[in-house]
């Protein structure tokens, strides 16, 4: 929109650099040329805007392929008035010399005519077009159909407009058949996730069952070699037991044989001993017989008195010694008694 400002019945106009300025005044073009700046009566001008600059239009409508299934066509096109002048002898580009808005809609226009040229090109192509392959390719086919409809579309040219790019983002059908086609796929995505779960955990019970097996090797090997550790105990304690015993049968035998040997000394000694006491026996034995035999032979020719002599004697020096002796009167009575009676029986 154009900058107007007023001062005592003038006006004047400012245009920005992407708008193109024509000024008419009786007929006759006084001004022609983007980012002008001049000062105009408003009763005698005659005033056009037209932009140069490149502009998007975003279009959104529905078609149908040819198996009767609708889709939202949405694209974009770029644009750009490359004829100022013959744009706006086409269409109301004329502006309000007071306000310097447009009078009319020209780029309402403007993009009804390159919406309905685009759309008219897209519906012919998706008309061919089944749905499954419209999904897959129909953006591509689409596009280039209608940047080739709208290059060879005459009224752009005569209006003074260039087509500088065409843009297709999505052909999308209807929500229901589009939560239909999205099943299988789903389908598909949710039996290959269930595929690589089962394959992780297939993977997982292998590893599983790996680890089992190395920590069960691992057992075996270990009880095997506790086996031939508790073989290798045993050999050792046989061996240790059979050393024992052998060393005590040394032992036993060298104290048996030193018993014997003691045994036999001491039974040699004994008999030894046996016959010097047999031998001293036998002479004290004989000592004493021939005493005897002698003592008796010198008392076979002493007569009898002498012989009770000897024997009072010998009796005398056996007896225990007598400090002092208490003579009761019935002893010394029946001593006197005895006495008496001796004396008479020596006397008959």
């Amino acid at each position: 929109m154009a900058d107007i400002t007023r001062r005592l019945g003038w006006r004047h106009l400012r245009g920005a650099p992407t708008a193109h300025i024509r000024h008419h005044r009786s007929g006759k073009l006084l001004h022609d040329g983007p980012g002008l700046s001049f000062w105009f009566r408003a009763l005698t001008a005659a005033l056009s805007e037209v932009p140069v600059d490149d502009r998007e239009l975003a279009m959104t409508f529905h078609a149908r392929t040819s198996d009767f299934q609708d889709v939202a066509v949405q694209a974009t096109v770029t644009y750009r008035i490359s004829d100022p002048a013959l744009a706006s002898a086409r269409l109301d580009f004329s502006v309000d010399p007071d306000t310097g808005v447009w009078r009319g809609a020209p780029l309402e226009q403007l993009g009804t005519l390159l919406t309905e040229t685009a759309q008219q090109h897209a519906l012919a192509v998706l008309a061919r077009t089944p749905l499954a392959s419209a999904l897959v390719d129909g953006v591509t086919a689409v596009r280039e159909r209608i940047a080739a409809g709208l290059g060879t579309e005459p009224r752009l040219p005569a209006t003074g407009i260039e087509v500088v790019a065409v843009r297709v983002m999505a052909l999308r059908p209807e929500p229901e058949v589009e939560r239909a086609l999205r099943t299988p796929a789903r389908e598909q995505i949710q039996q290959e996730a269930d595929k690589a779960t089962y394959e992780r955990r297939a993977v997982a019970v292998e590893r599983e069952r790996a680890i089992a097996e190395n920590e069960l090797d691992s057992q075996i090997e270990l009880a095997r070699r506790e086996e031939q550790l508790v073989d290798q105990r045993g050999t050792n304690a046989r061996r240790e037991a059979e050393e024992h015993a052998a060393a005590d049968g040394v032992r036993a035998e060298a104290e048996a044989t030193r018993t014997v040997r003691l045994a036999d000394a001491e039974a040699a000694r004994s008999v030894r001993l046996a016959r010097a006491e047999a031998e001293g026996s036998r002479e004290v034995g004989d000592a004493r017989a021939y005493a005897q035999a002698a003592w008796l032979r010198v008392h076979a020719d002493v007569d009898v008195a002498t012989l009770h002599a000897l024997t009072g004697t010998r009796l005398a020096e056996n007896l225990p010694n007598i400090d002092s002796v208490t003579i009761s009167p019935d002893v010394l009575t029946g001593l006197l008694a005895r006495l008496g009676a001796g004396g008479g029986e020596a006397g008959a």
